[in-house]
């Protein structure tokens, strides 16, 4: 079976089961490492990540030139085929920086494909924008924001600390979900992109058809999601119920 893509961009926000989608992609072994290969807005933190040392006196497209091609080596390990995460928050400075490397091409979408090939790009959202609100202002402020299908943690950021309702926090992160949707959607538009959408429901109740699903759109064996378990669990409990409830009252006044 030849891919008929060189590479695909998960196009996301937090708390849409991105890290689900990621972890079962890279553990078929033909779909790359697709993981948020350029998340912090900071060519040195691109640096740092990628182990991209310093060059006296280098141009800042050289710095790019080698940061992109270990990314790349990064994200496609041994499969030939790159995935990159793309969380909308990172997407305006990866796009300023991709133009200095490309400044060719008049897109973001040519540019994309002049560093990674042909593209797919998948968006993958959430529709219940309370929830994921909620789910992102519960992980900030209990430090634990991933766990492993065995409860284990997976992912703590901070110390342990007792989840507390914060009426303006949960407002003000279902404003930006909801404007992160807006500009996806936008961009979508403005470079003639059609992708292919996947869901954060339908990705939580099976995630071995969803990974099927990418597989096939991007040529690759579908049947490579037949024996994989996810490796992350849903970590929303009560709280979370209780918290959404009384956020959309919230919204509604």
């Amino acid at each position: 079976m030849t891919a008929r893509y060189d590479s695909y961009i998960i196009c996301t926000s937090p708390r849409s089961g991105s890290t689900l989608l990621c972890k079962l992609l890279a553990a078929t072994g033909i779909s790359g490492n697709p993981d948020s290969h350029f998340h912090r807005p900071s060519l040195a933190a691109w640096r740092k990540s990628h182990g991209v040392g310093e060059i006296d006196g280098e141009d800042e497209r050289s710095t790019l030139a080698r940061v992109f091609a270990a990314a790349i080596a990064k994200g496609s390990g041994d499969t030939g085929m790159f995935g990159l995460r793309m969380q909308r928050g990172s997407a305006d400075y990866f796009m300023e920086k991709l133009a200095v490397l490309h400044p060719g091409p008049g897109s973001d979408r040519a540019r994309i494909e002049a560093a990674f090939g042909r593209t797919l790009f998948v968006y993958l959202s959430r529709a219940d924008k309370v929830a994921q609100a909620v789910s992102c202002v519960k992980a900030e402020q209990t430090g634990l924001w991933h766990v492993a299908s065995d409860g284990s943690e997976l992912e703590r950021l901070a110390p342990p600390r007792a989840p507390v309702y914060d009426g303006p926090a949960l407002m003000k992160w279902y404003e930006t979900m909801t404007g992160f949707e807006r500009e996806w959607e936008a961009w979508f538009s403005r470079e003639g992109i059609a992708p292919l959408r996947l869901d954060y429901d339908a990705l939580s109740r099976s995630p071995r058809d969803t990974l099927r699903s990418v597989l096939l759109a991007l040529g690759l064996d579908g049947k490579a999601a037949d024996a994989l378990s996810p490796g992350v669990k849903k970590i929303a409990d009560r709280v979370n119920d209780e918290w959404a409830e009384r956020l959309r009252l919230q919204i509604a006044k």
